[in-house]
Parts: C-alpha cells; sequence; structure tokens
C-alpha cells in the first residue's frame, strides 16, 4: 500500500486537495485500500483554508510516506523554517515529492528544485524563476517530473498529475478508470498550455466569440475576413475594427493562433506528417505553418516534434510500474496555427 501524504499551510487553497480525490476513488474501483490518504502539517492540528473552512491535520514526521504532495497557497506561500527542514530530512526516504501550483514555491525554498525543471500557475511562473534561478521553470505546462520531483500547474492540474501518479503505481487502464470516474481528461499531456488560445484572446462581445467559434469549427478552409464579419453579424470594416479593439490583435493574427494550437494538438495526439499536419489545419503549405511555429514559440514544428518524443518516452518511462529511476517529464506546449485571412 502507498502512503499519500498532503501538507498544507496556513491559508492553503481548498482546490489543491481535489488531488486527493484521484487515489480515493483508485481505491474505491479497486474495492481495497490501495492508497493510505494523509493529511499533513508541520505541527499537526487544525489548518486553516483561505476560505476559513478549518481541516484537521497529522504532524508531518518523514520517513513514513511514499509520496509526499505539497498544497498551494493564496499566494506564494512563506514557509516556516521547520518546515522545510522537515522536507529536506524527507528527500531521502520519500519515493516522490510533489507540489501543486504556487506549492512549487516551498520545494524550491527548500532547496529541491536546484537544477531541476519545474512548473507552477502561468501567474507565478516568472517569480519563480526570478528568485530561484537555478530551477529551469517550464512557465506553460502542465505538469513536470523531473526524477523524483514532481510539479503541477494551477490547482486542477494537480488533479492531471495524481492521475499519472497512479498510471505509474497501477497503470494505465485503472488510471483511465478512475479518470472517467472523476468526469475528467485521463490523460492532459504535461506539455499541454496551460490555457487555450480562445483563453489567451479573450473575447468580450458575443459576435466576436461566435467569429472565432466559426473560424475553429474551419479551420482546415481558407477563412477570409468577410465569413469572419458574417459570423459576427457586421460589415467587414466595422468587424476588423472591433476585433482589434477587443483582442488587440487582427483577425488574421488569431486565427493563427488558433491554427498553431490545432496543430500543435495534432502533432501530439498523432503520426501525421507535417504536410498533412499543414493541410487539416488550414496552412497552405508546411513553410507557411513553419512560420507561424517560429512566431508563436520561438521554434520550428520539427524541433517541437522531435522534444515530444522525447518527453514522450520519459513519461512512459515515468508511468511504468517498473521504472527503476525517474525521469524527466518534458511534453512540450499546447499550440496555436497560421492561417491566410483573404
Amino acid at each position: 500500500m502507498h502512503r499519500i501524504g498532503f501538507i498544507l499551510v496556513p491559508r492553503f487553497q481548498m482546490m489543491s486537495l481535489a488531488a486527493a480525490s484521484v487515489f480515493e476513488f483508485a481505491n474505491m474501483l479497486a474495492g481495497e485500500q490501495r492508497y493510505d490518504i494523509r493529511v499533513l502539517s508541520e505541527t499537526g492540528g487544525p489548518v486553516s483554508s483561505s476560505l476559513g473552512m478549518i481541516i484537521e491535520t497529522t504532524a508531518f514526521e518523514p520517513g513514513e510516506i511514499d509520496t509526499l504532495i505539497v498544497g498551494a497557497g493564496i499566494g506564494p506561500p512563506q514557509p516556516t523554517a521547520g518546515l522545510l527542514d522537515l522536507l529536506r530530512s524527507a528527500q531521502g526516504s520519500t519515493r516522490r515529492i510533489a507540489a501543486i501550483c504556487n506549492g512549487t514555491f516551498i520545494l524550491a525554498e527548500a532547496g529541491l528544485l536546484n537544477g531541476r525543471r519545474a512548473t507552477t500557475h502561468w501567474r507565478n511562473a516568472r517569480e519563480l524563476q526570478s528568485r530561484f534561478p537555478n530551477i529551469k521553470v517550464e512557465e506553460d505546462r502542465i505538469f513536470i517530473i523531473d526524477g523524483s520531483i514532481w510539479t503541477s500547474a494551477g490547482a486542477t492540474a494537480g488533479i492531471d498529475l495524481s492521475l499519472a501518479m497512479v498510471e505509474k503505481d497501477f497503470g494505465v487502464e485503472v488510471a483511465g478508470r478512475v479518470a472517467k470516474s472523476l468526469v475528467v481528461y485521463h490523460r492532459r499531456a504535461g506539455g499541454q498550455s496551460q490555457h487555450s488560445a480562445l483563453l489567451e484572446i479573450a473575447p468580450k462581445s458575443d459576435r466576436v466569440q461566435n467569429a472565432l467559434a466559426y473560424a475553429q469549427q474551419h479551420l482546415g478552409a481558407a477563412i477570409s475576413v468577410d465569413q469572419l464579419a458574417d459570423a459576427a453579424h457586421l460589415s467587414p470594416r466595422q468587424f476588423s475594427r472591433t476585433f482589434l479593439a477587443e483582442t488587440g490583435r487582427s483577425p488574421a493574427k488569431a486565427v493563427e493562433q488558433l491554427r498553431v494550437e490545432a496543430a500543435r494538438l495534432m502533432m501530439e495526439q498523432g503520426r501525421h506528417s507535417m504536410d498533412m499536419v499543414a493541410r487539416e489545419t488550414g496552412f497552405a503549405d508546411r513553410e507557411r505553418m513553419r512560420r507561424a511555429f517560429v512566431r508563436a514559440f520561438g521554434q520550428p514544428p520539427q524541433a517541437i516534434r522531435r522534444n515530444d518524443r522525447i518527453g514522450l518516452v520519459n513519461l512512459a518511462a515515468a508511468t511504468s510500474p517498473q521504472a527503476s529511476e525517474p525521469l524527466l517529464h518534458l511534453v512540450p506546449v499546447a499550440p496555436a496555427l497560421e492561417m491566410k485571412v483573404n
């Protein structure tokens, strides 16, 4: 049986405890207690969440925990010297240590992330990198596995991280059943973007949202400003002005972003040729897709696909029950594409 310890800090974020449900459902579906779930704190006793709810905890004692997961706080937590010492002492006896969201700052303060790759919520990623320059912060990852250290993005990404742990412990079928029971994706790739292109574009009106929905549904075809304007029920000129005012970019740039995202996902989810990816996502040819990827990611699609394959090999090794040494999970960012708006 695996003993899972969730460490809470004062004013912890309740959502970070949602990851515990993954292990709870693994027990329920197995009909036996495969995971012994403990809620811990530095000294034990009641710990108050940011919502004022109080959770009773047990004092954390290194040496008795298989997997240690540090929960998130509201803003980067300020750990005590005692908690940092406990984490350092646990590193040698704990099989894996993880952090959810800005709990990554606690692992960083303890020195557990020096020389490693890590992620955290995108709002805090640059602060993490600035405060801890010895860490390679991957600010657009859902989660990262580097050796025995696991880190995740926002609080809900802790669910993705926990599912990957269950997959490592008991296999892909068990993790898939848990995900189905929780009504979440089984494997939202660790390298998937923390937020989608549509969220980043952030249209304010229903008209512009309708135009973007139309574009997303017709990425494989040529899309003109006239077509987008028609979907928004505006004249082309009025549509272009409205779109720029609401999103800060032109319709052509927004469609390119949607296409890069679609192409990136297509590359991640299959073995399609670059020509097919370019064709299916609305790029006229590979060269236009290459230029769009360089604009979006600073590297061509071939380099991203190569990194993806390395990441998938490492993920397979990390989630294999037979894996003797943990490896880095590095699956690159989710996406966007180039399209020509006539």
